[in-house]
């Protein structure tokens, strides 16, 4: 209980205030429901495969492996939202895919970090688990929300246009999340002694893709 709460309650609160991005044209609250439930299942779906890589190549914490754990994972996030949002009535607005995006992101970031408390909590470390709760709620948390939301800024950007340049905003879209999530991880490997600065330039992207976002809602077809 206490890892299901460390985990889920800082995303909900990220919810609520991205949740605000949209408060002209708010989403229907059972679709939202859904969305960040989908993320969470993606975690259960992924795991699998990632165990399967640091089977296979991840004992060393290789270039290769840490790619390819973020490549499993926004791959996973952004088909679980996609069927789940993308392809419903209620995405008819370019803002919509930033939200649901990040709403998803959410989710998956909600369970992952559950697992990581469970693990703490479970062996006695409750002062090292707020501690790390508090760690990914401005870091982990962060990324996920800032990588998926890259994509569904460039598929607003598109939103008017054809359905190719909609699959190519798409496709651009999640490379540039593998390489966002691929990075910070880099980081955090190798700059434990620096980690607030890791931290810092992640808000530096948050930020970015909040005035990104503003130039979304002035789309029009």
């Amino acid at each position: 209980m206490l890892s299901l709460l460390g985990g889920v309650l800082p995303a909900l609160l990220w919810l609520w205030f991205w949740r605000k991005e949209d408060r002209f044209h708010p989403e229907p609250r059972e679709r939202v429901a859904v969305v960040f439930l989908v993320g969470m299942l993606a975690v259960l779906l992924v795991l699998p495969l990632e165990k399967l890589i640091f089977a296979m190549v991840g004992k060393n914490l290789s270039l290769l492996a840490i790619t390819l754990w973020a490549t499993a994972e926004e791959i996973f996030k952004f088909v679980a939202i996609y069927w789940i949002a993308f392809k419903s009535r209620d995405m008819d607005e370019p803002i919509d895919a930033s939200f649901y995006m990040i709403t998803g992101a959410l989710g998956f970031s909600a369970l992952e970090n559950t697992f990581f408390l469970w693990n703490l909590i479970g062996d006695g470390l409750l002062t090292q688990s707020i501690i790390t709760s508090n760690m990914r709620f401005l870091g982990a948390t962060l990324l996920h929300t800032a990588s998926s939301a890259t994509i569904g800024i460039l598929y607003g950007l598109a939103f008017y246009r054809k359905k190719h340049a909609k699959r190519v905003a798409l496709v651009l879209g999640l490379g540039v999340a593998i390489v966002l999530h691929t990075i910070f991880n880099l980081l955090i490997i190798n700059s434990k002694e620096n980690i607030f600065f890791v931290f810092a330039g992640i808000w530096v992207v948050i930020t970015l893709l909040m005035v990104a976002m503003e130039k979304v809602k002035k789309v029009h077809s």
